[in-house]
This record gives C-alpha cells, sequence and structure tokens, in this order.
C-alpha cells in the first residue's frame, strides 16, 4: 500500500473519536491534511477547530470548518495530530512541519490526544529522525552548542521560520532512550522555546495504517 493511502487510512480511522458539536484540537502535517479532507467529505458537524498552525488554518477554512482560538474554549476534548517518529509507549517526535510549539500547547489543553500514522513511523527507539528544537533567533549558536554538549548534531533549518518568528535546529545522532528526561533538559536551555519531543504528554492512542489495515494502541 502506497504511503499516503495509508496516511488516509489512519485520519479516517480517528473520525471514530469525533462526536457532533464537538471543539477539537487539529496539529499540522500531511496526514493531518487527510484527516480534514475526511471531515469535509463525511459532513462532520463541528463546532470549531483550535488550529496548531497556519497552514492548517488554511485547510480549515478550505474545508468550511470553523477556527476557533484557544483561549477562547479552554480545554478540548480531543486533539489530533501525526507524527515525524512514535513508540509504542506515546513517546513522539514532532516538529518535521515546525508547528512544535503550537501542537505541544493544544496537546496540553486536550484531555485526549490521538496520534495518526503510518507504520513506517512506529519505531523502537525515538532519534532517527532529527530532533526539532525551536529556539529564539539570537540564542541559535548558544543552544547548538549545549546540544552539541549532550552528544547531538545540531544542524539550522535555514530558511525555516516558525509561525511564531521563532527558527529551528534540527538536532541529528541521537538515540532518545528516555524521552522525558531529555525534553526536560532540552526545554530548560536558555533560548529554546520548545523540543519536539512529545514524552511527557504524550499520545493517549495511536492509530497506525499498515498494508494489513489499521492497528490502534493504547500506551
Amino acid at each position: 500500500m502506497q504511503a499516503q493511502a495509508k496516511k488516509r487510512l489512519a485520519a479516517q480511522a480517528a473520525l471514530d473519536y469525533l462526536e457532533d458539536d464537538m471543539t477539537i484540537g487539529v496539529g499540522t502535517g500531511s496526514t493531518v491534511g487527510e484527516f480534514i479532507g475526511a471531515l469535509r467529505e463525511r459532513r462532520i458537524s463541528l463546532r470549531g477547530a483550535v488550529s496548531s498552525s497556519k497552514a492548517t488554518s488554511a485547510l480549515l477554512r478550505a474545508a468550511g470548518i470553523p477556527e476557533v482560538e484557544l483561549n477562547d474554549v479552554g480545554d478540548l476534548p480531543l486533539y489530533v495530530d501525526g507524527a515525524d517518529e512514535a513508540t509504542i509507549h506515546g513517546s513522539l517526535i514532532k516538529g518535521g512541519g515546525a508547528a512544535l510549539t503550537r501542537e505541544k500547547i493544544v496537546a496540553a489543553a486536550s484531555a485526549r490526544f490521538v496520534c495518526i500514522i503510518d507504520d513506517s513511523k512506529l519505531v523502537d527507539v525515538l532519534g532517527r529522525f532529527a530532533l526539532p528544537v525551536e529556539v529564539i533567533p539570537m540564542a541559535r549558536s548558544y543552544v547548538a552548542r549545549r546540544l552539541v554538549g549532550m552528544g547531538g548534531q545540531p544542524v539550522w533549518r535555514e530558511g525555516a521560520v516558525t509561525d511564531n518568528g521563532n527558527e529551528i535546529l534540527d538536532v541529528h545522532n541521537l538515540r532518545i532512550l528516555d524521552p522525558a528526561e531529555l525534553e526536560t533538559r532540552i526545554d530548560q536551555i536558555a533560548g529554546v522555546v520548545t523540543v519536539g519531543l512529545f514524552a511527557r504528554r504524550g499520545a493517549d492512542e495511536l492509530i497506525v495504517a499498515g498494508d494489513d489495515g489499521v492497528r490502534r494502541i493504547s500506551p
């Protein structure tokens, strides 16, 4: 099965968690794009959606789904997003689309986080995918030196500016055996806005689409 078909399968499976008149959080990325397309095709009646990025906001508008501000609605019952890597324990690497900070905020404000991925994203140990770190621009070199000291190889994602006006360092050559501990350590570096490790608040449910269909994992 083609990768895009798997993404579509995972996205459609996430519709099972929706109820009429819900306000939900919506992440960013190609699998989330399939999810928004499925919402439009099935004519799901939502009260609104909190978007994690400008790109997602554009997709929601095109699908006719009202966008609402998190400050106006408070806590959410459900957040649906993808991941760049995931373990069966619900720990994730996110941020390939540079929306990690807003994604982390919406995930934290949601009672349930459903992560939709194809089976190529499911790994035993995080770190094959370079770990994104959003940084204040003036701190980029300082943060990079600290990350080298942690054993990583940070690379500036030149030309990438987040929706918050910040920059991204992609950290290569990490084998992340304790995601929550590393998340805490990186978050404590001055100049770091957030790191793309979602371990302290990971996924509550993984929907993993493969050649044999959909597998649901509850960490």
